[in-house]
């Protein structure tokens, strides 16, 4: 396909056949096994029911995933991502070890499979291991439950240099820390001094408010405020969720050129909060977005209810917006959205994008009339009926026609992994 001339909106073009061509979306932040216990998390357990109640009911369906079903899952996950228009998942991958915390025959067969199940979809991907060693502030010893996730630095190192050299046109392989809770200071600071200088580096940070209590009493700092006073944190950083911050803490982040990856319908599943988008914005930080547990798989949805949080927290309208003589800023909510979703997508995949793309159908009824300057608003806020027709992710077309080229094969495979996974 040609290149199609450039819109106003600098995000947009059309192609020789007329129909909307906009970039592909990064997704920045993915747990994909959590995919198949999506709606398994909505009944009370607790009058007080929060993140830290879900969590055991994610640590009893993670106890049966094995590389097959994790295979099977993530496969089913990559295909609707591909369809919904992310064409970059971040992998935040901590299932490492069989159940009982053993290591594989492979070590690496986890990660193995996520890698398999992006490369049989085609989405390209940005694999995050990730080195978790304590249950908390307090450096206890991690649960029966969390043993699969653990290393000690050496073998996470191991691990990390096996599946560079795997690495290739669609995958990258970067670092990911699971929290402060759950890696030490010195810890983060060998395995830091081990890493390639251009290796994307993510973390878990700010999520609830119990988190940053506890970071409080033991460390005598809230989370983002210790790790940029103990840490050289700048654009190889991403901070994800960082939901609690203070307005000091929002405008240091910003300006250390790290990238916080917000995933506001997880955020909103799990009742952690609202991120400070506002303030974050005014202070120029660098962000983008996250499915993370899954319980959406849609671009269009987590950019939304970003902006309607904000609507709701201030009672006002059209908060996410850059106006101003600079062709990157704009009035439009949805061009602010999308552009800023991708800024950050080359220092928080650690890879180049810029070939990827998706065509909108444009038949679809929320496009009736459209103009190129209303186009990605329309998008966005018209409701959830899909409208990607193609996508195209490293110059070959994984989509089309608004269904995944494999969709049959792979939902069929998902269906007989959780018919097991759910298995009495």
């Amino acid at each position: 396909m040609s290149a199609p001339p450039a819109s106003p909106s600098a995000l947009l073009s059309q192609t020789p056949q007329g129909r909307w061509r906009v970039p592909g979306i990064p997704n920045l932040h993915s747990h994909a096994f959590q995919r198949a216990m999506a709606g398994l998390a909505e009944r009370q357990t607790h009058p007080e029911d929060s993140f830290w109640t879900w969590r055991e009911t994610m640590y009893r369906f993670a106890a049966r995933m094995d590389p097959d079903s994790t295979y099977a899952v993530a496969a089913q996950l990559y295909a609707e991502m591909l369809e919904a228009g992310y064409t970059t998942v971040c992998e935040f991958h901590y299932l490492h070890h069989a159940p009982d915390g053993k290591p594989y025959a492979d070590p690496a067969a986890m990660s193995r499979a996520l890698i398999a199940a992006a490369r049989d979809t085609g989405i390209r991907m940005t694999l995050l291991p990730v080195l978790y060693m304590t249950g908390g502030f307090d450096g206890r010893a991690l649960s029966a439950r969390q043993q699969r996730f653990g290393h000690d630095v050496e073998g996470f190192l191991r691990l990390l240099q096996t599946l560079r050299a795997e690495q290739s046109g669609l995958l990258r392989i970067g670092c990911a820390f699971h929290s402060l809770r759950a890696v030490p200071e010195a810890a983060m600071r060998e395995v830091l001094a081990a890493l390639p200088a251009d290796a994307p580096l993510h973390i878990h940070i700010a999520e609830q408010v119990g988190e940053v209590q506890d970071c409080l009493s033991l460390r005598g700092a809230r989370p983002v405020e210790w790790l940029q006073q103990n840490f050289e944190v700048d654009s190889r950083w991403t901070l994800v969720h960082a939901t609690h911050l203070t307005p000091v803490e929002t405008k240091q982040l910003a300006a250390s050129g790290a990238t916080v990856a917000i995933c506001p319908t997880t955020e909103a599943n799990l009742g952690d909060g609202l991120f400070p988008l506002r303030a974050y914005l005014d202070a120029g930080g660098a962000w983008g977005i996250g499915s993370d547990s899954h319980i959406s798989v849609s671009p269009v949805e987590e950019l939304r209810w970003l902006e309607y949080g904000q609507r709701l927290v201030t009672r006002h309208r059209n908060i996410a917006v850059s106006a101003g003589s600079s062709s990157a800023n704009s009035s439009s909510v949805g061009e602010t959205l999308l552009r800023g979703a991708l800024a950050s997508a080359p220092q928080a995949t650690g890879q180049d994008v810029a070939q990827d793309f998706v065509v909108l159908e444009a038949d679809a009824p929320i496009f009736a009339g459209a103009h190129a300057d209303d186009v990605i608003d329309r998008w966005i806020f018209s409701g959830n009926r899909p409208a990607v027709r193609e996508v195209h992710v490293g110059g070959r077309r994984v989509v089309a026609d608004r269904r995944h080229l494999e969709r049959d094969a792979i939902a069929q495979g998902y269906r007989q992994a959780v018919a097991g996974l759910l298995a009495d």
